[in-house]
């Protein structure tokens, strides 16, 4: 049984939906309720509206998933709010500090504690975390999401030394720009600082691509379900890159 967060658009969808074509019962979690139900007509998957930026939020999600569809063999760390309200760091908030690292750190090591000892009591088990190009290079203006992602990528290789014995993995997918509701805020930022079109933004994305284009949504789903799989037993700690080559 797998558990996704983030899973209303975007990537979260995307994998909920190549999880579920592959066989696996999926609970799909986000805060937006409007795009859970649109998802579960159009799929059929169960769903839960919850928050994962609070330990309260993620055992109700745990609880919640274990109640109805049985053990968590498969969790997906998606959810996350993106770096388009960062700023340089002399102009940043506390508050948009605290939420990046509520949702993108904080959300995964809670959820990963609770499920965790599950999967090492049964012997298997695969995690997921949903992290970024920007876990391992920093740009401007973007230090709450580079810090909190750095420190999920940290979070991966630690759980993924504890989990080691117990045929449970860990890894952690970078993409690069996906065509998401998320990055779309930051093409319009973009764009508006630099008085243009959203478009020339876009263009500017994929063409700063080694392949001409950014990747899709699907493509870093199919990634991340090969990491859930039997086929991926011998792969854990590790960082994959899904981003064409770029950074």
């Amino acid at each position: 049984m797998a558990l996704v967060t983030g899973a209303g658009r975007g990537i979260g969808r995307a994998t909920a939906l190549a999880l579920s074509d592959a066989g696996a019962q999926v609970m799909c979690v986000s805060r937006t309720e409007r795009e859970l139900k649109q998802l579960s007509r159009d799929s059929g998957l169960p769903f839960i509206v919850e928050t994962v930026a609070t330990d309260e939020g993620c055992a109700q999600i745990v609880d919640q998933t274990r109640r109805r569809l049985g053990p968590i063999d498969i969790l997906i760390n998606n959810a996350g709010v993106g770096s388009y309200r960062d700023r340089p760091i002399w102009d940043m908030t506390n508050k948009v500090w605290e939420e990046s690292i509520a949702i993108n750190l904080n959300g995964p090591y809670y959820l990963t504690r609770r499920v965790s000892k599950g999967m090492r009591d049964r012997r298997w088990g695969r995690i997921v975390m949903v992290a970024s190009t920007a876990s391992q290079v920093a740009y401007k203006s973007m230090s709450s999401y580079a810090a909190s992602k750095h420190g999920v990528l940290g979070l991966t290789r630690a759980v993924a030394q504890d989990l080691a014995p117990y045929n449970v993995t860990c890894n952690a997918v970078l993409p690069g720009w996906v065509r998401t509701q998320m990055s779309q805020k930051h093409a319009q930022a973009d764009a508006r600082r630099e008085g243009v079109q959203i478009e020339k933004i876009w263009e500017q994305w994929d063409a700063e691509s080694p392949a001409g284009r950014i990747v899709t949504a699907e493509e870093v789903a199919q990634a991340i379900a090969f990491l859930a799989t039997d086929a991926a037993s011998g792969i854990s700690g590790e960082a994959l890159s899904v981003a064409l080559g770029g950074t």
